[in-house]
């Protein structure tokens, strides 16, 4: 009896089981440009709700602070949707939200322990750490 009662939930779970079709979606949101000094870079921007809201607050215009010889960063005056993970790794080009306010641009590759929710990468950040100099500087974040 047992057996004959497993066939029939069996047969009633096949029937029931019907294959959703599979919608193919995009990793990145649209690209965003970042110009810093005359120079501009493209991002592709992640798929996740700090990276939407930080795009609706484009256009922006930023005074990013220099930080450790890696990294420029400006505090917002809002706070964006977090989900912090240990990256591991930060690779040059990386727009990260540190905490929930702080917009940090990456121009070196290292190794870190800290926490951070990705925004987006910059797709071909050759020449980036040369624009962005030493000290503050001026980034303009714009949608394409």
């Amino acid at each position: 009896m047992p057996t004959i009662i497993a066939a029939i939930m069996m047969l009633f779970a096949t029937a029931c089981h019907k294959d959703e079709p599979v919608t193919p979606s995009s990793s990145h949101l649209e690209d965003i440009t970042l110009t810093i000094g005359g120079q501009s870079f493209t991002a592709k921007m992640e798929q996740n709700s700090t990276a939407e809201a930080f795009r609706a607050l484009l256009p922006l215009t930023l005074e990013m602070q220099e930080l450790n010889g890696n990294e420029k960063y400006h505090y917002l005056s809002q706070s964006l949707p977090t989900n912090r993970t240990k990256v591991g790794t930060i690779h040059v080009g990386d727009i990260m939200l540190y905490g929930d306010n702080c917009v940090v641009v990456f121009y070196e590759t290292f190794t870190t322990s800290y926490q951070y929710t990705p925004i987006g990468h910059i797709t071909n950040p050759e020449g980036l750490k040369e624009a962005l100099g030493s000290g503050s500087t001026t980034v303009h974040f714009t949608t394409q």
